[in-house]
């Protein structure tokens, strides 16, 4: 197997979680499956979900509606939801901040002046290792425009101005499952892995570790007829593992990884 590596940084990042609390939009704390598939499909030129926007402008039977669209997903999501990708955040918990902004376009809000205050939580500084299995003609294509950095659109981190840096870009050979590992550096599925539990006669003070845990659901997927997101929840720790089920594991350089 083939593996593309990547860093992908910026100096803000905001993914929007669906729930909103009054006009304060909070942001999931890692970039999600979903997220990276719309910057390949904005590097490989695909569309996104204003292709989907004429079901907005048809009040009409479902049933009717279906035949109109031209797809169950976006062009990005459809074209790339095979691809197998792993994330290794550069942070356990990356930095968030609350940005406050006016909006004051009249018709924004219905209180005097017309002035709506919005919020929104961003991530500051976030970096990430991203692999992307290069396996079928999609991944190939990524693969490409990766390294010749020819891109279609402009990459963004969950808004178009939060400019995504993407550098270090390497096509790695040879790469092989492994079955004998201590831990995973990437994000993985809680279901995927348990704990190593120690016991009180485990003898921990000459590991000299402080151990680590992260844990969110985040957006895996699309759900074909709304389209809205599907979770599953993710861990990322430096805990002792071992699997759960037949979950695939691989080295990739000096990194146990597993793809998402």
């Amino acid at each position: 197997m083939e593996v593309i590596k990547f860093n992908l940084g910026g100096r803000f990042a905001f993914f929007k979680k669906p729930e909103v609390n009054s006009y304060l939009y909070f942001t999931y704390g890692n970039i999600h499956r979903v997220a990276l598939l719309g910057i390949f499909g904005a590097i490989l030129g695909y569309k996104g979900y204003n292709q989907m926007d004429f079901l907005k402008r048809y009040k009409k039977d479902f049933e009717e509606i279906k035949e109109k669209r031209e797809a169950e997903y976006p062009e990005f999501y459809s074209k790339l939801k095979s691809l197998k990708i792993a994330i290794i955040p550069d942070e356990v918990n990356i930095a968030k901040k609350v940005q406050v902004f006016n909006n004051s376009v009249g018709y924004a809000s219905k209180e005097q002046g017309g002035n709506l205050i919005v919020k929104e939580q961003w991530l500051e500084n976030p970096s990430w290792d991203i692999y992307v299995a290069v396996e079928d003609e999609e991944g190939k294509k990524l693969a490409k425009a990766l390294l010749e950095r020819n891109f279609t659109y402009i990459p963004y981190l969950g808004k178009n101005d939060h400019l995504a840096d993407i550098t270090k870009v390497t096509l790695i050979k040879d790469v092989a499952e492994v079955n004998e590992f201590n831990n995973i550096h990437s994000l993985f599925l809680k279901d995927d892995f348990q704990f190593v539990e120690y016991d009180e006669f485990d003898d921990l003070e000459d590991n000299d570790i402080n151990i680590f845990k992260y844990e969110e659901k985040l957006p895996v997927g699309l759900e074909e007829q709304t389209n809205k997101y599907e979770f599953k929840s993710f861990v990322f720790t430096n805990n002792t593992l071992q699997k759960a089920n037949e979950v695939k594991t691989y080295r990739v350089e000096d990194k146990n990884i597993t793809f998402i």
